[in-house]
């Protein structure tokens, strides 16, 4: 980054900077807030009456319609939709122990289902799409579906109706957004809106209590098997309120968001979904993915609504910003309203950061804040926020008021934990993975690994420093820190990785098995689109890219656990159904050893195609 570029003021947000308390004992560090958890709402569907009636007439959600016009609901139409659903979900059975499911993605349909099941007390289960329309044998839906025992399913049209044949019991009846089942007890979505006596829900409404549950989250990396994260009416409006805290600019301009992030996951669905709701704003569903075929429409959408945030992972922003670099139109209406951006999912490549920096300056004149932080399923979703005074890669800063964190020594690094109201109670139906997941203290035991920024100076905050579970031992038994490195692979290696395996458990050298960005790789290649993978990856500029990529990850090699002794580009790409990828795109290191071990026995005798480190 240019010298100009680092002294640009930044541009004026209101950002809480907690100082923290830390304690040691016998090794292990404690840390909290100074600032409290204010009080907060009890039942998120609080905020809704609230805004229904300050603000009624403002837009809550959009969406595009078939038209292309979006198609808008206010905060008083969204109460009244509500209240009307919520009555013919009363009348369905449905309980914990017979949940709505909700198998589609993020439409207007699915979010006022998910506002008449929190306003009715009913839990309910946004699965992903991917589960039922790319995966081959439905293993994760079946799974689900087993451990919840639905008592009402929810599908936007027939695209899934293969999944539902194959997994959902004929007698769950089913509600479609578009489209019947033969032969299955179908309702279309807009029976629901029929106006009804509503004092059943509205009493329901008024019985909750925080400890409610509101909704079941499926994990989706560190196991073959999603687990099923109980997510409670305190969690949601805990982690909102801890939200606010860390950033009080959501209250004095209400946040506009232009979101494609899947609300099954907790990133979308409980943060992005929750700061909207929460705090008054705006949210307009984006039909478009940070992908080739998808993003153009989320550039149309860009294009003409102007978010006060930005938040998508990494990829979404290596994808704008190349785009704002060219296009002054863009570039016009994104930043015209803008605060803050977030990323989250995966790091965040220091050129692309770079890149996003010196766009803002060149078009504003000022810096756009870069906001992180840590956070999990389990923990609704957030924990930690990069308020302090570092702004550097790994970087996820420092707690947020209302969670205590602990860090405990675990096979030489340091564990972090946490406890605290946005923290879940336990996994559904699955009581011995429940008692595993919390230590003696009632902390959640993430799995995942930080270290201090500074030793000396604790409140700098802190670093990620990988997952535990991930690290092994070479055949000399010298310990690899597989999060860093994993890291270290993708951002140096970007454009063209999408990710990577660190080979080696029990072995005497490292290796990468790097699954690659086709299409980048085609393109560096100079390829036309009918090129074979093979032809692909062969590719001589492809093939000298890779040794260059391993030439400058040696460069901060140190010894047998940092230096890579060479590396593959995989043909087949991560399986969904193996359990080798996950439906956010993100990489089970542990399975694809075990699925693929043949395959990395080869490469390491020398059968395999791969480059050597020179």
């Amino acid at each position: 980054m240019n010298r100009s570029t680092q002294s640009a003021p930044w541009r004026a947000v209101n950002i809480g900077h907690p100082q923290m308390q830390v304690d040691e004992v016998q090794g292990v560090l404690h840390m909290r807030a100074l600032e409290p958890l204010q009080a907060h709402p009890q039942r998120l569907m609080e905020r809704l009456l609230h805004w229904a009636h300050t603000r009624p007439q403002q837009t809550f959600a959009a969406r595009r319609g078939v038209d292309g016009q979006w198609q808008r609901i206010s905060y008083a139409d969204m109460l009244v939709r509500t209240r009307h659903i919520a009555t013919h979900l009363l009348g369905m059975n449905l309980s914990a122990e017979r949940p709505l499911v909700i198998l589609s993605g993020n439409d207007l349909e699915h979010l006022q289902l998910t506002c008449a099941a929190l306003y009715a007390g009913i839990p309910y289960c946004p699965v992903s799409p991917a589960y039922s329309l790319m995966s081959k044998d439905f293993g994760k839906l079946r799974h689900i579906i087993d451990t919840l025992t639905p008592g009402l399913v929810f599908a936007a049209d027939t695209t899934f109706s293969a999944a539902i044949e194959a997994v959902v019991p004929a007698n769950v009846p089913l509600i479609m957004g578009a489209g019947v089942l033969p032969g299955r007890a179908c309702q279309a979505f807009s029976e629901l809106l029929a106006p009804g006596d509503a004092t059943p829900a509205d009493a329901a409404f008024q019985a909750l209590t925080a400890d409610c549950i509101a909704k079941f989250l499926f994990t989706s990396g560190s196991t073959k098997m999603p687990k099923g994260v109980v997510t409670t009416q305190r969690m949601l409006c805990a982690n909102q309120q801890m939200l606010l805290q860390t950033f009080p600019e959501f209250a004095e301009q209400p946040p506009v968001l232009v979101d494609w992030l899947p609300w099954n996951h907790t990133f979308g669905g409980s943060h992005n979904v929750g700061i909207v709701l929460y705090n008054g704003g705006t949210l307009y569903i984006d039909d478009g993915k940070p992908t080739p075929l998808l993003f153009g429409e989320t550039l149309r959408n860009l294009g003409e609504i102007s978010p006060t945030a930005y938040l998508t992972v990494p990829k979404g922003w290596e994808e704008l910003v190349s785009q704002l670099e060219r296009d002054a139109d863009l570039r016009e209406q994104f930043f015209k309203n803008m605060k803050l951006f977030f990323f989250a999912g995966a790091g965040l490549s220091q050129s692309v950061w770079d890149r996003l920096e010196q766009v803002s300056v060149a078009h504003c004149g000022e810096r756009i804040r870069m906001m992180a932080g840590l956070g999990m399923t389990e923990t609704s979703p957030s924990c930690t926020f990069t308020t302090g005074p570092l702004s550097v890669a790994g970087y996820v800063g420092l707690p947020a008021p209302g969670c205590e964190v602990k860090l405990v020594p675990r096979d030489g690094k340091l564990e972090v934990r946490f406890r605290g109201p946005h923290v879940m109670p336990g996994y559904w139906r699955s009581p011995q993975q429940s008692l595993e997941a919390f230590d003696e203290q009632g902390f959640y035991c993430s799995g995942d690994a930080v270290r201090l920024a500074d030793p000396g100076n604790p409140q700098l905050g802190l670093m990620f420093d990988g997952r535990i579970a991930e690290d092994f031992k070479l055949s000399s038994g010298v310990f690899v820190s597989v999060g860093p490195l994993r890291t270290r692979v993708i951002l140096d290696g970007a454009p063209y990785v999408h990710d990577v395996v660190i080979l080696g458990p029990d072995r005497d050298r490292l290796g990468l098995l790097i699954f690659p960005r086709l299409e980048e790789c085609r393109q560096l290649a100079g390829l036309a689109s009918g090129a074979t993978v093979a032809q692909v990856l062969g590719a001589q500029p492809v093939q000298d890219w890779l040794g260059s990529l391993l030439q400058r990850l040696n460069q901060y090699a140190t010894g047998s656990a940092s230096r890579i002794d060479w590396a593959s580009l995989a043909q087949e790409p991560p399986s969904i159904d193996r359990g080798e990828i996950t439906d956010k795109g993100s990489i089970n290191q542990r399975q694809v050893l075990q699925c693929r071990a043949a395959v990395i026995d080869g490469l390491y005798d020398g059968q395999g195609e791969r480059l050597m480190a020179l």
